[in-house]
């Protein structure tokens, strides 16, 4: 068998991804970046959904998500809530009109036969599956970047007290929470 060369294949599953976006957005009315700010307050926690954690996460600068965030808060598909415990914080909630097209944005028919036709592979290859995740855990170790990686799989994770923790911020966690992207993300 011929050396894979990684790259490529990630350039590849991301150029298709990317299409696929740019497709079901164009129906839409929708930009590609709409998209994926949509997507990432639909997957992020309460420590995640301001709008520098979303510029971080999209590695975009501040003013381009700035701009999204007016057109997505005139659409009704979001809402910008101040935090009450530090005034100058501004939180991001999905709104149902958010989530709704957010629904019909994504390429489900596609990735779900493709997720589908992978489960059926790595039946026969169980060590494979964790492979996606190992791959975005070196390239985000190559790039020096945040991990944003979900909650639970967080080293100031705790279950406490027949609940969820977090050692770094001293909070309470939500069963939520737990299951979303956090900023703050530390890898075991």
């Amino acid at each position: 068998m011929a050396d894979t060369d990684i790259y490529e294949l990630i350039e590849c599953m991301t150029a298709l991804i990317r299409s696929e976006e740019r497709k079901k957005c164009a129906e839409l009315g929708l930009q590609a970046v709409h998209f994926q700010v949509l997507n990432y307050l639909s997957r992020c926690n309460k420590y995640s959904n301001t709008p520098a954690a979303v510029a971080n996460y999209l590695g975009m600068t501040r003013g381009t998500v700035s701009q999204s965030l007016i057109i997505l808060e005139k659409k009704g598909y979001i809402e910008k809530i101040q935090d009450q415990n530090d005034k100058r914080v501004i939180h991001l909630k999905l709104l149902p009109a958010g989530e709704d097209v957010l629904k019909q944005a994504r390429s489900t028919d596609l990735f779900g036969n493709a997720t589908q036709i992978l489960r059926t592979g790595l039946a026969t290859a169980p060590t494979d599956v964790n492979v996606f995740q190992e791959a975005l855990t070196a390239l985000q170790k190559a790039n020096q970047s945040q991990s944003f990686g979900v909650c639970k799989t967080c080293r100031n994770f705790r279950e406490k007290d027949n609940g969820y923790f977090c050692e770094l911020t001293q909070e309470a966690l939500s069963p939520s929470d737990i299951n979303q992207i956090c900023q703050e993300h530390t890898p075991v």
